[in-house]
Protein backbone atom coordinates (compact mmCIF):
# COMPACT_ATOMS: atom_id res chain seq x y z
CA UNK A 1 0.00 0.00 0.00
CA UNK A 2 0.91 3.59 -1.16
CA UNK A 3 1.83 5.86 1.85
CA UNK A 4 -0.50 8.95 2.82
CA UNK A 5 0.26 12.15 1.27
CA UNK A 6 3.11 13.32 3.20
CA UNK A 7 3.48 16.45 4.97
CA UNK A 8 5.47 18.69 2.97
CA UNK A 9 8.15 21.50 3.82
CA UNK A 10 8.92 24.81 2.23
CA UNK A 11 11.88 23.12 0.19
CA UNK A 12 12.90 19.39 -0.96
CA UNK A 13 12.13 16.09 -1.32
CA UNK A 14 9.47 13.39 -0.21
CA UNK A 15 10.37 9.96 -0.40
CA UNK A 16 10.03 6.29 -0.98
CA UNK A 17 11.91 2.65 -1.42
CA UNK A 18 11.20 -0.96 0.03
CA UNK A 19 14.62 -2.83 1.30
CA UNK A 20 15.71 -6.34 1.33
CA UNK A 21 17.84 -8.87 2.61
CA UNK A 22 21.29 -9.87 1.46
CA UNK A 23 22.30 -13.82 0.79
CA UNK A 24 24.70 -15.50 2.72
CA UNK A 25 26.91 -17.56 0.47
CA UNK A 26 28.56 -20.65 1.24
CA UNK A 27 31.80 -22.64 -0.15
CA UNK A 28 31.59 -23.61 -4.09
CA UNK A 29 33.10 -26.28 -6.30
CA UNK A 30 35.97 -25.33 -8.82
CA UNK A 31 34.04 -24.09 -11.76
CA UNK A 32 34.91 -23.48 -15.70
CA UNK A 33 38.00 -21.01 -16.26
CA UNK A 34 37.00 -18.20 -18.18
CA UNK A 35 39.22 -17.00 -21.13
CA UNK A 36 42.16 -15.01 -19.77
CA UNK A 37 42.28 -12.54 -22.40
CA UNK A 38 41.83 -9.29 -21.41
CA UNK A 39 40.14 -7.72 -24.00
CA UNK A 40 35.99 -8.34 -24.63
CA UNK A 41 35.32 -12.09 -24.42
CA UNK A 42 32.20 -14.54 -25.83
CA UNK A 43 30.06 -15.64 -22.79
CA UNK A 44 31.12 -18.24 -21.29
CA UNK A 45 28.39 -20.80 -20.14
CA UNK A 46 28.15 -22.73 -16.95
CA UNK A 47 25.88 -25.75 -16.97
CA UNK A 48 23.25 -25.65 -13.61
CA UNK A 49 24.03 -29.19 -12.86
CA UNK A 50 27.58 -28.95 -11.97
CA UNK A 51 27.02 -25.96 -9.49
CA UNK A 52 25.91 -26.15 -5.69
CA UNK A 53 22.15 -26.82 -5.76
CA UNK A 54 20.67 -26.68 -2.38
CA UNK A 55 16.76 -28.25 -1.99
CA UNK A 56 16.68 -28.91 -5.88
CA UNK A 57 17.13 -31.81 -7.97
CA UNK A 58 19.22 -32.27 -11.37
CA UNK A 59 16.64 -33.64 -13.42
CA UNK A 60 16.75 -34.43 -17.61
CA UNK A 61 12.68 -35.55 -18.19
CA UNK A 62 12.07 -32.32 -20.06
CA UNK A 63 13.49 -31.81 -23.92
CA UNK A 64 15.43 -28.78 -24.74
CA UNK A 65 18.50 -28.88 -22.08
CA UNK A 66 22.00 -28.01 -22.53
CA UNK A 67 24.42 -29.91 -21.16
CA UNK A 68 23.27 -33.44 -19.10
CA UNK A 69 20.24 -31.86 -17.73
CA UNK A 70 18.81 -29.19 -15.82
CA UNK A 71 18.08 -27.65 -12.08
CA UNK A 72 14.04 -28.47 -10.42
CA UNK A 73 13.96 -26.14 -7.48
CA UNK A 74 11.81 -27.90 -4.38
CA UNK A 75 8.59 -25.82 -4.22
CA UNK A 76 10.26 -23.81 -1.30
CA UNK A 77 11.47 -20.41 -0.90
CA UNK A 78 14.95 -20.06 -0.33
CA UNK A 79 15.78 -22.99 -2.77
CA UNK A 80 18.90 -21.81 -5.01
CA UNK A 81 21.49 -22.85 -7.32
CA UNK A 82 24.73 -21.51 -6.64
CA UNK A 83 27.95 -21.15 -9.31
CA UNK A 84 31.99 -20.47 -8.73
CA UNK A 85 32.35 -17.79 -11.94
CA UNK A 86 36.08 -17.26 -12.76
CA UNK A 87 36.62 -13.33 -14.54
CA UNK A 88 40.02 -12.79 -16.16
CA UNK A 89 39.88 -9.20 -15.12
CA UNK A 90 36.85 -6.98 -13.29
CA UNK A 91 34.53 -5.27 -15.29
CA UNK A 92 30.68 -5.40 -15.68
CA UNK A 93 29.13 -8.59 -16.70
CA UNK A 94 25.87 -9.30 -18.26
CA UNK A 95 24.44 -12.60 -16.60
CA UNK A 96 21.93 -14.69 -18.57
CA UNK A 97 19.98 -17.29 -16.90
CA UNK A 98 18.14 -19.91 -19.57
CA UNK A 99 15.72 -21.54 -17.68
CA UNK A 100 11.93 -23.16 -18.17
CA UNK A 101 9.06 -22.10 -16.54
CA UNK A 102 5.54 -24.22 -17.21
CA UNK A 103 3.79 -22.68 -14.25
CA UNK A 104 1.36 -19.58 -15.18
CA UNK A 105 2.66 -17.72 -12.44
CA UNK A 106 5.88 -15.71 -12.32
CA UNK A 107 8.67 -17.53 -10.74
CA UNK A 108 11.25 -14.57 -9.27
CA UNK A 109 14.19 -14.89 -7.72
CA UNK A 110 16.95 -12.99 -6.02
CA UNK A 111 20.32 -12.81 -7.56
CA UNK A 112 22.97 -11.73 -5.61
CA UNK A 113 26.54 -11.76 -6.49
CA UNK A 114 29.42 -12.28 -4.01
CA UNK A 115 26.89 -11.88 -1.42
CA UNK A 116 25.67 -8.95 -2.51
CA UNK A 117 22.09 -8.62 -4.11
CA UNK A 118 22.02 -7.47 -7.39
CA UNK A 119 18.55 -8.02 -8.46
CA UNK A 120 16.06 -8.30 -5.72
CA UNK A 121 12.69 -10.65 -7.01
CA UNK A 122 13.87 -10.60 -10.57
CA UNK A 123 10.68 -12.05 -12.70
CA UNK A 124 11.43 -15.23 -14.18
CA UNK A 125 7.94 -15.02 -16.40
CA UNK A 126 6.23 -18.13 -17.50
CA UNK A 127 7.58 -19.60 -20.44
CA UNK A 128 3.77 -21.82 -21.66
CA UNK A 129 5.56 -25.53 -21.56
CA UNK A 130 8.51 -26.77 -19.20
CA UNK A 131 10.24 -27.70 -22.92
CA UNK A 132 10.21 -24.02 -23.90
CA UNK A 133 13.27 -22.28 -22.86
CA UNK A 134 13.49 -18.45 -22.21
CA UNK A 135 15.86 -16.20 -20.96
CA UNK A 136 16.59 -13.60 -18.23
CA UNK A 137 19.05 -11.17 -17.82
CA UNK A 138 21.41 -9.17 -14.90
CA UNK A 139 23.76 -6.62 -15.16
CA UNK A 140 26.63 -7.48 -12.38
CA UNK A 141 30.44 -6.67 -11.19
CA UNK A 142 32.31 -9.08 -11.03
CA UNK A 143 35.97 -9.04 -9.61
CA UNK A 144 39.10 -10.31 -11.36
CA UNK A 145 39.21 -14.00 -10.12
CA UNK A 146 36.42 -16.04 -8.31
CA UNK A 147 32.94 -14.91 -8.19
CA UNK A 148 29.89 -16.31 -6.70
CA UNK A 149 26.86 -15.95 -8.10
CA UNK A 150 23.15 -17.53 -6.36
CA UNK A 151 20.12 -17.64 -7.70
CA UNK A 152 17.58 -18.09 -5.00
CA UNK A 153 13.61 -18.49 -5.19
CA UNK A 154 11.66 -15.73 -3.57
CA UNK A 155 8.20 -17.61 -3.03
CA UNK A 156 6.86 -21.13 -1.93
CA UNK A 157 6.54 -22.29 -5.57
CA UNK A 158 10.17 -22.12 -5.53
CA UNK A 159 12.54 -20.96 -8.76
CA UNK A 160 11.80 -22.40 -12.40
CA UNK A 161 13.87 -24.94 -14.12
CA UNK A 162 17.45 -23.58 -14.70
CA UNK A 163 19.52 -24.75 -17.44
CA UNK A 164 22.69 -23.00 -17.49
CA UNK A 165 23.62 -19.29 -16.40
CA UNK A 166 25.95 -17.61 -19.49
CA UNK A 167 28.31 -14.91 -18.06
CA UNK A 168 29.59 -12.41 -20.61
CA UNK A 169 31.75 -9.12 -19.63
CA UNK A 170 31.42 -6.78 -22.28
CA UNK A 171 32.04 -3.40 -23.07
CA UNK A 172 29.80 -0.54 -22.15
CA UNK A 173 27.17 0.41 -25.15
CA UNK A 174 28.95 3.40 -26.76
CA UNK A 175 32.04 3.76 -25.31
CA UNK A 176 33.25 4.08 -21.91
CA UNK A 177 30.88 4.55 -18.70
CA UNK A 178 31.05 7.99 -16.54
CA UNK A 179 33.47 5.98 -14.31
CA UNK A 180 35.97 4.20 -16.64
CA UNK A 181 36.05 8.20 -18.36
CA UNK A 182 36.77 9.82 -14.78
CA UNK A 183 37.89 7.32 -12.09
CA UNK A 184 38.03 8.66 -8.60
CA UNK A 185 36.39 12.04 -7.83
CA UNK A 186 37.66 14.91 -5.82
CA UNK A 187 37.56 18.56 -5.29
CA UNK A 188 39.67 20.63 -6.49
CA UNK A 189 38.94 24.56 -5.92
CA UNK A 190 35.38 25.26 -6.60
CA UNK A 191 34.94 21.93 -8.97
CA UNK A 192 34.36 18.46 -9.10
CA UNK A 193 37.25 16.93 -11.20
CA UNK A 194 38.35 13.57 -12.25
CA UNK A 195 41.39 11.88 -11.77
CA UNK A 196 43.19 13.85 -14.22
CA UNK A 197 42.37 16.79 -12.44
CA UNK A 198 39.84 17.81 -14.96
CA UNK A 199 36.62 19.68 -13.49
CA UNK A 200 33.43 17.45 -14.75
CA UNK A 201 29.75 18.04 -14.64
CA UNK A 202 27.71 14.86 -13.55
CA UNK A 203 23.80 14.27 -14.29
CA UNK A 204 21.87 12.00 -12.79
CA UNK A 205 18.47 11.08 -11.12
CA UNK A 206 17.82 10.35 -7.02
CA UNK A 207 15.92 7.12 -6.42
CA UNK A 208 12.50 8.37 -3.97
CA UNK A 209 13.26 7.88 -0.13
CA UNK A 210 14.18 4.01 0.51
CA UNK A 211 11.11 3.09 2.66
CA UNK A 212 8.77 3.12 -0.28
CA UNK A 213 9.25 2.66 -4.13
CA UNK A 214 11.74 0.22 -4.24
CA UNK A 215 9.86 -1.38 -7.32
CA UNK A 216 11.26 1.38 -9.23
CA UNK A 217 15.27 0.21 -8.34
CA UNK A 218 14.93 -2.79 -10.34
CA UNK A 219 17.80 -4.16 -12.40
CA UNK A 220 15.46 -2.84 -16.00
CA UNK A 221 14.91 0.30 -14.66
CA UNK A 222 18.47 0.87 -13.40
CA UNK A 223 20.02 -0.32 -17.36
CA UNK A 224 17.87 2.05 -18.34
CA UNK A 225 18.78 4.57 -16.49
CA UNK A 226 22.69 3.88 -17.50
CA UNK A 227 22.03 3.00 -21.02
CA UNK A 228 18.93 4.80 -22.15
CA UNK A 229 18.95 8.03 -20.11
CA UNK A 230 22.60 7.87 -20.12
CA UNK A 231 22.61 9.34 -16.68
CA UNK A 232 26.54 9.36 -14.89
CA UNK A 233 25.06 9.54 -11.29
CA UNK A 234 22.28 7.97 -9.19
CA UNK A 235 21.36 9.42 -5.88
CA UNK A 236 20.49 6.50 -2.94
CA UNK A 237 17.81 8.34 -0.76
CA UNK A 238 17.89 6.58 2.23
CA UNK A 239 15.30 8.71 4.79
CA UNK A 240 15.65 8.11 8.47
CA UNK A 241 12.74 8.81 10.10
CA UNK A 242 9.13 8.41 8.59
CA UNK A 243 9.98 5.02 8.55
CA UNK A 244 13.20 4.67 7.36
CA UNK A 245 16.03 3.86 8.72
CA UNK A 246 15.85 4.08 12.27
CA UNK A 247 13.34 1.52 12.40
CA UNK A 248 15.40 -1.22 10.84
CA UNK A 249 18.88 -0.20 10.34
CA UNK A 250 19.84 -4.03 9.30
CA UNK A 251 18.22 -3.91 6.48
CA UNK A 252 18.11 -0.39 4.73
CA UNK A 253 21.87 -0.22 5.55
CA UNK A 254 21.67 -4.06 3.20
CA UNK A 255 19.65 -2.27 0.89
CA UNK A 256 21.65 0.72 0.05
CA UNK A 257 24.87 -2.01 -0.43
CA UNK A 258 22.68 -3.46 -2.91
CA UNK A 259 22.12 -0.60 -4.77
CA UNK A 260 25.96 0.88 -4.55
CA UNK A 261 26.74 -2.59 -6.04
CA UNK A 262 24.04 -2.46 -8.87
CA UNK A 263 25.12 1.33 -9.90
CA UNK A 264 28.13 0.17 -9.79
CA UNK A 265 27.55 -2.44 -12.13
CA UNK A 266 26.27 0.09 -14.66
CA UNK A 267 29.63 2.36 -14.58
CA UNK A 268 27.45 4.95 -12.90
CA UNK A 269 28.52 7.02 -9.73
CA UNK A 270 26.60 6.48 -6.29
CA UNK A 271 26.05 9.12 -4.44
CA UNK A 272 25.17 7.70 -0.85
CA UNK A 273 22.08 10.43 0.61
CA UNK A 274 21.37 10.68 4.51
CA UNK A 275 17.97 11.69 3.96
CA UNK A 276 17.82 13.42 6.85
CA UNK A 277 14.54 15.71 7.18
CA UNK A 278 12.78 16.51 10.17
CA UNK A 279 14.07 17.32 12.93
CA UNK A 280 16.00 19.69 11.07
CA UNK A 281 19.13 19.31 13.05
CA UNK A 282 21.59 17.08 11.77
CA UNK A 283 22.98 16.56 15.34
CA UNK A 284 20.04 14.47 15.97
CA UNK A 285 20.94 11.42 13.76
CA UNK A 286 24.71 11.99 14.20
CA UNK A 287 24.84 8.25 16.14
CA UNK A 288 22.98 6.94 13.86
CA UNK A 289 24.97 8.56 10.89
CA UNK A 290 27.91 7.77 12.29
CA UNK A 291 27.04 4.10 12.37
CA UNK A 292 25.76 3.75 9.02
CA UNK A 293 28.26 5.63 7.05
CA UNK A 294 31.38 3.68 8.84
CA UNK A 295 30.14 0.39 7.13
CA UNK A 296 29.36 2.08 3.76
CA UNK A 297 32.74 3.10 4.01
CA UNK A 298 34.57 0.35 5.20
CA UNK A 299 32.79 -2.01 2.47
CA UNK A 300 33.00 0.27 -0.20
CA UNK A 301 35.46 3.00 -0.08
CA UNK A 302 37.88 0.82 -1.98
CA UNK A 303 35.38 1.51 -5.29
CA UNK A 304 36.34 5.23 -6.81
CA UNK A 305 32.58 5.70 -7.92
CA UNK A 306 31.14 7.15 -4.64
CA UNK A 307 29.45 10.45 -3.10
CA UNK A 308 28.90 10.77 0.53
CA UNK A 309 25.83 13.40 0.98
CA UNK A 310 26.13 13.42 4.79
CA UNK A 311 22.59 15.40 5.53
CA UNK A 312 20.09 16.24 3.08
CA UNK A 313 18.45 19.30 4.24
CA UNK A 314 18.93 20.74 7.47
CA UNK A 315 16.63 23.14 8.13
CA UNK A 316 15.90 25.51 11.62
CA UNK A 317 19.45 25.59 13.17
CA UNK A 318 22.29 27.53 12.35
CA UNK A 319 25.03 27.27 9.95
CA UNK A 320 27.19 27.07 12.55
CA UNK A 321 25.34 23.99 14.00
CA UNK A 322 25.50 22.36 10.87
CA UNK A 323 29.76 23.04 10.44
CA UNK A 324 29.55 21.52 13.64
CA UNK A 325 27.93 18.27 12.67
CA UNK A 326 29.98 18.11 9.28
CA UNK A 327 33.48 18.41 11.70
CA UNK A 328 32.26 15.86 14.01
CA UNK A 329 31.33 13.51 11.76
CA UNK A 330 33.54 13.54 8.79
CA UNK A 331 36.51 11.85 10.45
CA UNK A 332 34.80 8.93 11.06
CA UNK A 333 34.32 8.65 7.11
CA UNK A 334 37.77 9.18 7.03
CA UNK A 335 39.31 6.78 8.89
CA UNK A 336 37.81 4.12 6.53
CA UNK A 337 37.69 5.88 2.99
CA UNK A 338 40.18 8.65 2.62
CA UNK A 339 39.39 9.86 -0.81
CA UNK A 340 35.43 10.01 -1.53
CA UNK A 341 34.26 13.31 -1.70
CA UNK A 342 31.78 14.37 0.79
CA UNK A 343 29.12 16.67 0.38
CA UNK A 344 27.60 18.84 3.13
CA UNK A 345 23.72 19.95 3.33
CA UNK A 346 23.66 23.92 3.80
CA UNK A 347 21.90 26.16 5.78
CA UNK A 348 17.14 26.26 5.23
CA UNK A 349 16.68 22.81 3.54
CA UNK A 350 19.97 23.01 1.39
CA UNK A 351 19.18 26.51 -0.17
CA UNK A 352 22.72 28.13 1.28
CA UNK A 353 20.53 29.44 3.61
CA UNK A 354 18.07 31.65 1.39
CA UNK A 355 14.88 29.94 2.68
CA UNK A 356 15.66 31.46 5.78
CA UNK A 357 17.11 34.66 4.95
CA UNK A 358 20.60 33.97 4.78
CA UNK A 359 22.76 33.45 1.79
CA UNK A 360 26.30 31.39 1.08
CA UNK A 361 28.53 34.51 2.68
CA UNK A 362 27.75 32.55 6.26
CA UNK A 363 29.79 29.40 4.74
CA UNK A 364 32.30 31.55 2.81
CA UNK A 365 33.49 33.62 6.08
CA UNK A 366 32.74 30.17 8.10
CA UNK A 367 33.43 27.00 5.88
CA UNK A 368 34.07 23.27 7.51
CA UNK A 369 37.37 22.33 8.35
CA UNK A 370 37.97 19.35 6.07
CA UNK A 371 39.20 18.72 2.77
CA UNK A 372 37.67 17.29 -0.46
CA UNK A 373 34.22 18.67 0.49
CA UNK A 374 31.41 20.41 -1.35
CA UNK A 375 28.49 22.10 -0.68
CA UNK A 376 24.59 21.30 -1.18
CA UNK A 377 22.14 23.24 -2.92
CA UNK A 378 18.59 22.23 -3.36
CA UNK A 379 15.92 24.15 -5.82
CA UNK A 380 12.78 23.65 -7.20
CA UNK A 381 12.05 26.20 -10.14
CA UNK A 382 8.02 27.40 -9.92
CA UNK A 383 9.37 27.81 -6.61
CA UNK A 384 12.41 29.43 -6.46
CA UNK A 385 13.46 32.35 -8.68
CA UNK A 386 15.72 34.94 -8.95
CA UNK A 387 16.79 35.35 -5.86
CA UNK A 388 18.07 31.62 -5.42
CA UNK A 389 19.22 30.92 -8.59
CA UNK A 390 21.65 34.49 -8.18
CA UNK A 391 22.91 32.97 -5.21
CA UNK A 392 23.64 29.81 -6.64
CA UNK A 393 25.82 31.37 -9.30
CA UNK A 394 27.38 33.64 -6.73
CA UNK A 395 28.54 30.63 -4.63
CA UNK A 396 29.66 28.40 -6.91
CA UNK A 397 32.41 31.16 -7.47
CA UNK A 398 33.60 30.63 -4.13
CA UNK A 399 32.95 27.76 -3.05
CA UNK A 400 32.49 23.76 -4.28
CA UNK A 401 28.73 23.51 -4.94
CA UNK A 402 26.58 20.38 -6.24
CA UNK A 403 22.96 19.86 -6.77
CA UNK A 404 22.38 17.31 -5.15
CA UNK A 405 18.25 17.71 -5.81
CA UNK A 406 16.10 19.47 -8.07
CA UNK A 407 12.86 19.89 -10.11
CA UNK A 408 10.93 21.41 -12.17
CA UNK A 409 7.42 21.81 -10.15
CA UNK A 410 7.13 23.57 -6.75
CA UNK A 411 8.59 22.44 -3.38
CA UNK A 412 6.17 20.07 -2.79
CA UNK A 413 7.74 17.90 -5.39
CA UNK A 414 4.42 18.24 -7.45
CA UNK A 415 2.11 21.24 -9.35
CA UNK A 416 2.50 22.42 -12.49
CA UNK A 417 6.34 22.49 -14.10
CA UNK A 418 8.08 25.61 -14.81
CA UNK A 419 10.49 24.41 -17.50
CA UNK A 420 11.44 28.02 -18.58
CA UNK A 421 13.02 28.55 -14.98
CA UNK A 422 14.60 24.72 -14.79
CA UNK A 423 16.38 25.89 -17.81
CA UNK A 424 17.55 28.72 -17.08
CA UNK A 425 18.93 26.75 -13.80
CA UNK A 426 20.66 24.33 -15.97
CA UNK A 427 22.31 26.77 -18.35
CA UNK A 428 24.46 28.47 -15.21
CA UNK A 429 24.71 24.78 -14.05
CA UNK A 430 26.48 23.82 -17.11
CA UNK A 431 28.12 27.11 -17.74
CA UNK A 432 29.79 26.73 -13.94
CA UNK A 433 30.68 23.06 -14.42
CA UNK A 434 28.25 22.35 -11.66
CA UNK A 435 26.83 18.58 -11.26
CA UNK A 436 23.31 18.23 -10.44
CA UNK A 437 20.65 14.93 -9.88
CA UNK A 438 16.79 15.49 -10.37
CA UNK A 439 14.10 14.64 -7.77
CA UNK A 440 12.96 11.56 -8.78
CA UNK A 441 12.87 8.22 -10.38
CA UNK A 442 9.66 6.79 -9.15
CA UNK A 443 6.25 6.45 -10.10
CA UNK A 444 4.88 8.31 -7.11
CA UNK A 445 1.92 10.37 -8.21
CA UNK A 446 3.22 13.90 -7.95
CA UNK A 447 4.68 15.62 -11.24
CA UNK A 448 7.95 15.53 -9.52
CA UNK A 449 8.40 11.73 -10.11
CA UNK A 450 9.06 10.51 -13.80
CA UNK A 451 7.41 7.85 -13.96
CA UNK A 452 3.63 7.45 -14.80
CA UNK A 453 1.95 5.60 -11.70
CA UNK A 454 1.61 2.15 -11.54
CA UNK A 455 5.01 2.21 -13.76
CA UNK A 456 6.87 0.08 -11.15
CA UNK A 457 4.07 -2.25 -10.34
CA UNK A 458 3.88 -3.51 -13.27
CA UNK A 459 8.06 -3.76 -13.75
CA UNK A 460 8.01 -1.12 -16.84
CA UNK A 461 8.73 -0.40 -19.69
CA UNK A 462 11.54 1.75 -18.54
CA UNK A 463 12.78 3.05 -21.68
CA UNK A 464 12.04 5.75 -24.15
CA UNK A 465 9.16 8.57 -23.13
CA UNK A 466 6.05 6.73 -23.17
CA UNK A 467 6.01 5.69 -19.40
CA UNK A 468 7.35 9.41 -18.58
CA UNK A 469 5.43 12.17 -17.11
CA UNK A 470 6.35 15.49 -18.77
CA UNK A 471 9.11 16.48 -16.16
CA UNK A 472 10.53 13.00 -16.85
CA UNK A 473 10.53 13.45 -20.35
CA UNK A 474 12.11 16.57 -20.02
CA UNK A 475 14.78 15.70 -17.91
CA UNK A 476 15.76 12.75 -19.69
CA UNK A 477 16.35 14.46 -22.44
CA UNK A 478 18.57 16.12 -20.89
CA UNK A 479 20.27 13.95 -19.23
CA UNK A 480 20.95 12.07 -22.39
CA UNK A 481 23.31 14.84 -23.68
CA UNK A 482 26.12 14.71 -20.62
CA UNK A 483 29.06 16.59 -20.02
CA UNK A 484 31.83 14.59 -22.55
CA UNK A 485 34.11 14.54 -20.18
CA UNK A 486 37.05 15.75 -22.64
CA UNK A 487 36.90 12.39 -24.01
CA UNK A 488 40.04 12.98 -26.27
CA UNK A 489 41.91 12.48 -23.25
CA UNK A 490 43.52 8.87 -22.95
CA UNK A 491 41.12 6.45 -21.05
CA UNK A 492 42.25 6.36 -17.14
CA UNK A 493 44.34 2.99 -15.99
Amino acid sequence: MRPARLRLRPLGSVGALTAVLLLGLTAAPAAPAAPTSAAPVAAVTYEAEDATVTQGLVESDHAGYTGRGFVNYHNTSGSHVRWTVNAAQAGTATLTFRYANGATADRPMDIAVNGVLTADDRAFTATGAWTSWSTAKVTATLKAGSNTVRATATTANGGPNVDNLAVDISPAPGGRTPVEANGQLKVCGTKLCNQRGNPVQLRGMSTHGLQWYSQCVTSGSLDALATDWNADVLRISLYIQEGGYESDPRRFTDLVHSIIEQATARGMYALVDWHMLTPGDPHHNLARAKTFFTEIAQRHGGKNNLLYEIANEPSGVSWSRIKSYAEQFIPVIRQSDPDTPILVGTRAWSSLGVSEGADETEIVNNPVNAANIMYTFHFYAASHGSEYLNTLSRAADRLPVFVTEFGTQTASGDGGNDFTQAQKYLDLMASKKISWVNWNYSDDSRSGAVFKSGTCDGNGPWTGTGPLKPAGVWVRDRIRTPDRFLTADAPLG
